[in-house]
Protein backbone atom coordinates (compact mmCIF):
# COMPACT_ATOMS: atom_id res chain seq x y z
CA UNK A 1 0.00 0.00 0.00
CA UNK A 2 1.43 3.34 -1.05
CA UNK A 3 1.02 5.72 1.87
CA UNK A 4 2.08 8.74 -0.22
CA UNK A 5 4.43 9.97 2.50
CA UNK A 6 7.38 10.67 0.24
CA UNK A 7 8.35 14.33 0.49
CA UNK A 8 6.14 14.96 3.50
CA UNK A 9 7.70 16.65 6.53
CA UNK A 10 7.25 14.95 9.89
CA UNK A 11 8.19 16.19 13.34
CA UNK A 12 8.60 13.54 16.05
CA UNK A 13 8.99 14.75 19.62
CA UNK A 14 10.76 12.33 21.93
CA UNK A 15 12.35 11.12 18.71
CA UNK A 16 15.76 10.03 19.99
CA UNK A 17 14.66 6.89 21.88
CA UNK A 18 12.17 4.06 21.96
CA UNK A 19 8.89 4.46 20.12
CA UNK A 20 9.74 7.96 18.91
CA UNK A 21 12.95 6.81 17.28
CA UNK A 22 11.20 3.87 15.61
CA UNK A 23 8.54 6.24 14.27
CA UNK A 24 11.17 8.64 12.92
CA UNK A 25 13.02 5.82 11.18
CA UNK A 26 9.80 4.47 9.68
CA UNK A 27 8.93 7.88 8.22
CA UNK A 28 12.42 8.18 6.76
CA UNK A 29 12.10 4.77 5.10
CA UNK A 30 8.88 6.00 3.46
CA UNK A 31 10.74 8.97 1.97
CA UNK A 32 9.52 11.61 4.40
CA UNK A 33 11.82 14.32 5.67
CA UNK A 34 12.01 14.06 9.44
CA UNK A 35 12.83 16.35 12.34
CA UNK A 36 13.38 14.72 15.71
CA UNK A 37 12.94 16.80 18.86
CA UNK A 38 14.28 16.09 22.35
CA UNK A 39 15.97 17.95 25.19
CA UNK A 40 19.40 16.31 25.17
CA UNK A 41 21.46 17.49 22.20
CA UNK A 42 24.08 14.71 22.28
CA UNK A 43 21.76 11.67 22.12
CA UNK A 44 19.50 13.56 19.70
CA UNK A 45 22.28 14.26 17.22
CA UNK A 46 23.57 10.70 17.51
CA UNK A 47 20.09 9.31 16.81
CA UNK A 48 19.75 11.59 13.77
CA UNK A 49 23.06 10.36 12.37
CA UNK A 50 22.19 6.72 12.92
CA UNK A 51 18.71 7.03 11.41
CA UNK A 52 20.12 8.87 8.41
CA UNK A 53 22.80 6.21 7.89
CA UNK A 54 20.22 3.41 8.18
CA UNK A 55 17.66 4.95 5.83
CA UNK A 56 19.48 7.48 3.66
CA UNK A 57 16.89 9.98 4.85
CA UNK A 58 17.14 13.66 5.67
CA UNK A 59 16.97 13.81 9.47
CA UNK A 60 17.07 17.13 11.30
CA UNK A 61 17.86 17.08 15.05
CA UNK A 62 16.13 19.95 16.87
CA UNK A 63 16.98 20.31 20.58
CA UNK A 64 13.98 21.72 22.44
CA UNK A 65 12.15 21.36 25.73
CA UNK A 66 8.42 20.90 25.18
CA UNK A 67 7.70 22.46 28.57
CA UNK A 68 8.97 25.79 27.18
CA UNK A 69 6.52 27.52 24.84
CA UNK A 70 9.16 29.71 23.20
CA UNK A 71 11.41 26.73 22.48
CA UNK A 72 8.52 24.78 20.95
CA UNK A 73 7.54 27.67 18.70
CA UNK A 74 11.13 28.16 17.59
CA UNK A 75 11.51 24.43 16.88
CA UNK A 76 8.41 24.23 14.67
CA UNK A 77 9.35 27.43 12.85
CA UNK A 78 12.85 26.05 12.24
CA UNK A 79 11.47 22.84 10.74
CA UNK A 80 9.10 24.73 8.44
CA UNK A 81 11.88 27.06 7.36
CA UNK A 82 14.38 24.26 6.74
CA UNK A 83 12.01 21.98 4.81
CA UNK A 84 9.57 24.55 3.40
CA UNK A 85 6.53 22.97 5.06
CA UNK A 86 5.33 21.00 8.07
CA UNK A 87 2.81 18.22 7.46
CA UNK A 88 2.90 15.74 10.33
CA UNK A 89 3.39 16.01 14.08
CA UNK A 90 3.89 12.98 16.31
CA UNK A 91 3.76 14.00 19.96
CA UNK A 92 5.75 11.57 22.08
CA UNK A 93 7.92 13.58 24.48
CA UNK A 94 7.05 12.57 28.05
CA UNK A 95 8.36 10.87 31.17
CA UNK A 96 7.97 7.14 30.33
CA UNK A 97 5.35 5.63 32.60
CA UNK A 98 4.78 8.90 34.44
CA UNK A 99 6.33 10.32 37.60
CA UNK A 100 3.46 9.43 39.97
CA UNK A 101 3.16 5.66 40.14
CA UNK A 102 2.87 5.32 43.93
CA UNK A 103 -0.07 5.24 46.32
CA UNK A 104 -1.65 8.55 47.33
CA UNK A 105 0.20 8.77 50.66
CA UNK A 106 3.52 8.84 48.79
CA UNK A 107 2.35 10.65 45.65
CA UNK A 108 4.12 13.85 44.63
CA UNK A 109 1.87 16.75 43.57
CA UNK A 110 4.91 18.39 41.99
CA UNK A 111 5.61 15.23 39.99
CA UNK A 112 2.03 15.17 38.74
CA UNK A 113 2.23 18.81 37.70
CA UNK A 114 5.45 18.03 35.83
CA UNK A 115 3.80 15.06 34.09
CA UNK A 116 0.88 17.21 32.97
CA UNK A 117 3.02 20.16 31.91
CA UNK A 118 5.27 18.02 29.74
CA UNK A 119 2.85 15.51 28.25
CA UNK A 120 -0.48 17.33 28.15
CA UNK A 121 0.43 21.00 27.89
CA UNK A 122 3.58 20.06 25.98
CA UNK A 123 1.52 18.23 23.36
CA UNK A 124 -0.79 21.24 23.16
CA UNK A 125 2.16 23.61 22.70
CA UNK A 126 3.47 21.49 19.85
CA UNK A 127 0.05 21.10 18.22
CA UNK A 128 -0.59 24.84 18.39
CA UNK A 129 2.76 25.73 16.82
CA UNK A 130 2.70 22.97 14.18
CA UNK A 131 -0.92 23.37 13.11
CA UNK A 132 -0.30 27.01 12.18
CA UNK A 133 2.07 25.75 9.48
CA UNK A 134 -0.23 22.88 8.45
CA UNK A 135 -3.11 25.26 7.81
CA UNK A 136 -1.10 26.98 5.07
CA UNK A 137 -1.25 23.84 2.90
CA UNK A 138 -4.69 22.62 3.94
CA UNK A 139 -3.22 19.32 5.13
CA UNK A 140 -1.99 18.03 8.44
CA UNK A 141 -1.74 15.01 10.67
CA UNK A 142 -1.29 15.09 14.44
CA UNK A 143 -0.76 11.76 16.21
CA UNK A 144 -0.51 11.84 19.98
CA UNK A 145 1.16 8.98 21.85
CA UNK A 146 -0.97 8.36 24.92
CA UNK A 147 -0.87 5.34 27.22
CA UNK A 148 -3.03 2.55 28.59
CA UNK A 149 -2.78 3.95 32.13
CA UNK A 150 -5.49 6.34 30.97
CA UNK A 151 -7.86 3.40 30.58
CA UNK A 152 -7.35 1.99 34.05
CA UNK A 153 -6.96 3.00 37.67
CA UNK A 154 -3.47 1.73 38.53
CA UNK A 155 -1.44 4.94 38.25
CA UNK A 156 -2.28 8.52 39.19
CA UNK A 157 -0.12 9.66 36.26
CA UNK A 158 -2.67 7.96 34.03
CA UNK A 159 -4.83 11.07 34.25
CA UNK A 160 -2.47 12.76 31.78
CA UNK A 161 -3.50 10.20 29.15
CA UNK A 162 -7.19 10.85 29.83
CA UNK A 163 -6.52 14.55 29.28
CA UNK A 164 -4.74 13.80 26.00
CA UNK A 165 -7.82 11.93 24.74
CA UNK A 166 -9.99 14.97 25.52
CA UNK A 167 -7.52 17.29 23.82
CA UNK A 168 -7.31 15.00 20.79
CA UNK A 169 -11.08 15.00 20.30
CA UNK A 170 -11.35 18.75 20.84
CA UNK A 171 -8.55 19.52 18.39
CA UNK A 172 -10.05 17.17 15.81
CA UNK A 173 -13.18 19.35 15.87
CA UNK A 174 -11.24 22.58 15.67
CA UNK A 175 -8.71 21.57 13.02
CA UNK A 176 -10.79 19.27 10.82
CA UNK A 177 -12.07 22.08 8.57
CA UNK A 178 -8.44 22.94 7.78
CA UNK A 179 -7.72 19.41 6.54
CA UNK A 180 -5.93 18.38 9.73
CA UNK A 181 -6.74 15.12 11.50
CA UNK A 182 -5.87 14.42 15.14
CA UNK A 183 -5.74 10.97 16.74
CA UNK A 184 -4.21 9.33 19.81
CA UNK A 185 -2.50 5.93 20.06
CA UNK A 186 -2.22 3.99 23.31
CA UNK A 187 0.73 1.58 23.12
CA UNK A 188 0.66 -1.59 25.16
CA UNK A 189 3.73 -3.26 26.67
CA UNK A 190 6.42 -2.39 24.13
CA UNK A 191 10.06 -3.48 23.98
CA UNK A 192 11.94 -0.28 24.87
CA UNK A 193 14.75 0.57 27.32
CA UNK A 194 12.11 1.97 29.66
CA UNK A 195 10.13 -1.25 29.87
CA UNK A 196 13.06 -3.10 31.40
CA UNK A 197 13.26 -0.47 34.14
CA UNK A 198 9.58 -1.14 34.81
CA UNK A 199 10.20 -4.90 34.97
CA UNK A 200 12.93 -4.36 37.56
CA UNK A 201 10.75 -2.08 39.71
CA UNK A 202 7.78 -4.44 39.63
CA UNK A 203 10.02 -7.42 40.32
CA UNK A 204 11.13 -5.85 43.58
CA UNK A 205 7.56 -5.06 44.60
CA UNK A 206 6.25 -8.52 43.71
CA UNK A 207 9.20 -10.61 44.88
CA UNK A 208 9.80 -11.93 41.36
CA UNK A 209 12.57 -11.75 38.81
CA UNK A 210 12.40 -9.23 35.97
CA UNK A 211 12.05 -12.14 33.55
CA UNK A 212 9.03 -13.44 35.43
CA UNK A 213 7.40 -10.02 35.35
CA UNK A 214 7.91 -9.85 31.59
CA UNK A 215 6.51 -13.35 31.17
CA UNK A 216 3.42 -12.39 33.18
CA UNK A 217 2.81 -9.40 30.92
CA UNK A 218 3.09 -11.62 27.87
CA UNK A 219 0.75 -14.17 29.43
CA UNK A 220 -1.83 -11.43 30.11
CA UNK A 221 -1.70 -10.33 26.46
CA UNK A 222 -3.91 -12.29 24.03
CA UNK A 223 -1.16 -12.41 21.40
CA UNK A 224 1.14 -13.75 24.16
CA UNK A 225 4.10 -11.49 23.59
CA UNK A 226 5.52 -8.03 24.16
CA UNK A 227 5.06 -5.63 21.23
CA UNK A 228 7.89 -4.17 19.16
CA UNK A 229 8.37 -0.46 18.50
CA UNK A 230 7.96 -0.92 14.75
CA UNK A 231 4.41 -2.17 15.34
CA UNK A 232 3.50 1.15 16.91
CA UNK A 233 5.28 2.97 14.09
CA UNK A 234 3.22 1.12 11.46
CA UNK A 235 -0.03 2.46 12.92
CA UNK A 236 1.42 5.97 13.15
CA UNK A 237 2.40 5.83 9.47
CA UNK A 238 -1.09 4.82 8.43
CA UNK A 239 -2.75 7.57 10.47
CA UNK A 240 -0.28 10.07 9.00
CA UNK A 241 -1.10 9.07 5.45
CA UNK A 242 -3.78 10.21 3.05
CA UNK A 243 -5.34 6.75 3.40
CA UNK A 244 -6.53 7.68 6.91
CA UNK A 245 -8.16 10.97 5.96
CA UNK A 246 -11.53 9.87 7.37
CA UNK A 247 -10.16 8.92 10.79
CA UNK A 248 -9.97 11.73 13.32
CA UNK A 249 -10.64 12.27 17.01
CA UNK A 250 -10.08 8.58 17.71
CA UNK A 251 -8.27 6.82 20.57
CA UNK A 252 -6.67 3.63 19.29
CA UNK A 253 -5.00 1.00 21.45
CA UNK A 254 -2.07 -0.83 19.87
CA UNK A 255 -1.66 -3.27 22.72
CA UNK A 256 -1.93 -6.86 21.54
CA UNK A 257 -5.36 -7.05 23.15
CA UNK A 258 -4.23 -6.48 26.76
CA UNK A 259 -6.98 -3.88 27.28
CA UNK A 260 -10.01 -5.78 28.55
CA UNK A 261 -12.46 -2.88 28.50
CA UNK A 262 -15.01 -2.40 25.73
CA UNK A 263 -14.81 1.07 24.21
CA UNK A 264 -17.64 2.07 21.87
Amino acid sequence: MDLNLEGKVAVVTGGSLGIGRAVAEAFAREGARVAIVARSRGPLEQAAREISEATGGDILPVPADVSDTAQVQAAMDLVAERFGQLDILVNGAAHPGGLVRSEIENASPEGLLDDINIKVVGYMRCAKAASAHMRKNGFGRIINIGGLTGRGSKQLSGMRNVAICHMTKTLSDQLGPAGITVNVIHPGVVETPHIHELYEKEAKLQGLTAGEVEANYAKATPIRRVLQTNEIADVVLFLASGRAAAITGESIAVDGGITRGIFL
